[in-house]
Parts: C-alpha cells; sequence; structure tokens
C-alpha cells in the first residue's frame, strides 16, 4: 500500500474519485433516500462545475502538500514522528488526525465565523442532496481546507502516501455520506457509531438551524460525539434541505451560487446604510 499511494498516478485517482461517484449515482437510482425534485443532470452538473474548481485550486497548491510531507518526512518532524510509533499506528493515527484537522475542525470553523460562513454555505445552499453534493464547494472554500490540511501535515507529521491514501478515502467518504441512499435503519445507525453514515449526514443538511450546526465529521463520526456536535433524528424523511432565504431556483446555477458570498456583503452593506440613514 505504501508504494502504491507513494507513486499513484493522478488518472488513478481520478479513476477511482469517478468510479465511486458512478456506483453511488447509479445506486440512488434504485434505492433513494428521497425522491429527485427537477433535472438531476442540471443539478449533476452544476455540482460538477465545483469539482473542476477544486481540482484546479488543489492541482494549484499541490506542491506545497508534497513539500510539506516529504520534509517532516526527511526531517522526520511532527508528533507522529516524535512518539516513534510503529509504521500501522502511525498511518491510522495520521487519518484520524488529518480527518481531525482537515476535514473536523475547518468544516466548524466555517460555520462559527461570519465571513468563511458566506463561502461554505454554497454547500448547504442546495435543495437537493445526492453524491454530488460532495463535490459543491467554492474555490474560496477550498483555499481554508487546503490550508487546515497543511497545518495536519506539519503538527503531525504525515508522510506523502498518507496523504494520497487520506485524500482518496476521504473524497469517497464525502461521496458515500452524502448519497441519496437508503440503507436499512440498523446499517445506518451501526456504520454511525463509527464513520459517518448518509443519514447522519443528511441532518447536517437540514434547512433548521440547530441541526446545520451539528454532525460536522467527514469520515470518523468520533469528532461529532467527542465534541458535543452529534445530532440524532430516527426519521431523516422530515428534514428539508437548504437554507431558508435561498430557497429561489436560480441559486442552483453556477453563476449565482458563485456570486453569494459577495452578494450577501452587499445586502449587509446597504442594510447598514439604511440604518445609519434612518437614524438622521
Amino acid at each position: 500500500m505504501v508504494t502504491f499511494f507513494e507513486n499513484i498516478p493522478s488518472y488513478y485517482r481520478t479513476a477511482i474519485l469517478a468510479g465511486g461517484l458512478l456506483l453511488l449515482w447509479i445506486i440512488e437510482g434504485f434505492f433513494p433516500r428521497f425522491t429527485f425534485r427537477g433535472n438531476k443532470y442540471r443539478h449533476a452538473g452544476t455540482n460538477l462545475f465545483f469539482t473542476l474548481t477544486t481540482v484546479i485550486v488543489n492541482t494549484g497548491f499541490a506542491f506545497l502538500i508534497v513539500k510539506a510531507s516529504q520534509w517532516t518526512s526527511n526531517t522526520r518532524f511532527g508528533l507522529l514522528y516524535w512518539l516513534n510509533v510503529p509504521l500501522w499506528l502511525h498511518t491510522l493515527l495520521a487519518i484520524l488526525m488529518l480527518d481531525l484537522i482537515g476535514a473536523y475542525l475547518i468544516h466548524l470553523v466555517q460555520h462559527k465565523t461570519a465571513w468563511m460562513w458566506q463561502f461554505h454555505k454554497i454547500h448547504h445552499i442546495d435543495t437537493q442532496i445526492d453524491a454530488t453534493t460532495a463535490l459543491r464547494h467554492h474555490p474560496v472554500e477550498s483555499l481554508f481546507r487546503v490550508g487546515a490540511l497543511l497545518a495536519a501535515i506539519l503538527t503531525m507529521g504525515v508522510p506523502f502516501w498518507m496523504v494520497m491514501f487520506y485524500q482518496s478515502l476521504s473524497a469517497l467518504m464525502s461521496q458515500f455520506n452524502h448519497a441519496n441512499i437508503r440503507l436499512p435503519k440498523w446499517l445506518d445507525n451501526g456504520l454511525s457509531w463509527i464513520i459517518v453514515s448518509p443519514d447522519m449526514h443528511k441532518v447536517h443538511h437540514s434547512h433548521y438551524q440547530p441541526e446545520t450546526d451539528s454532525n460536522y465529521a467527514n469520515i470518523f463520526s468520533i469528532w461529532d460525539r467527542l465534541f458535543g456536535t452529534f445530532t440524532f433524528i430516527p426519521d431523516t424523511t422530515s428534514i428539508r434541505y437548504g437554507l431558508d432565504e435561498y430557497q429561489d431556483n436560480r441559486y442552483q446555477e453556477v453563476g449565482p451560487l458563485l456570486k453569494v458570498p459577495w452578494e450577501q456583503t452587499a445586502v449587509a452593506k446597504n442594510d447598514k446604510i439604511s440604518g445609519v440613514s434612518s437614524n438622521l
């Protein structure tokens, strides 16, 4: 496994991720959790556009990830190197820490920090959650995630092959937990004790804010349970997706979605100016 992920060609990773997405998309057609409303192909096209922007951003900063992971390996810098644990344990702890810092914590911060939320919320504006929603992230948000990943690599000490393994696993898990699939309740509940299951993550996409601000994890559900951000809903079919102020159909199109962060800023400025004027 070390050799494979150390030298994995980019087209291998693309094939793995595209194959996983296609498989889940097919399964969604046979065992949907919700009946899809609207044009499924147009919805997928919008979300796939943001896949392209994410690829561009990640490719642009890939050299930093490579250099950071190679530097930690060459200098044996980072907590996991200092602990001097066996390779199997180093791998397990590295995946856990990359998931904690590079997925859970940066996700939590984006929900709690107003200006970062303006970019992250295009992910939540989607009113028809399926496997392609996993790909729907504003290009600026991709920068946040790259920064968090770099922080995890440098502080923990993660070699390059483990980073590649984690990124492949993380992308597949994100597709899985966003998928519009109906698992047997006993299976979904059982999986949610270890990994993020589809029903567990559906809660996170609820329009109801206390539910939106919960279930942040991507791979391991332990983080939500450990930090008190886990929410369980027995029947997820009652959930309504999206954000109340973005129900207009135009917010399911690429152009308006890209403008959302600045549109909100403009609205806030106008409200402030109106407030000042009314006090004169």
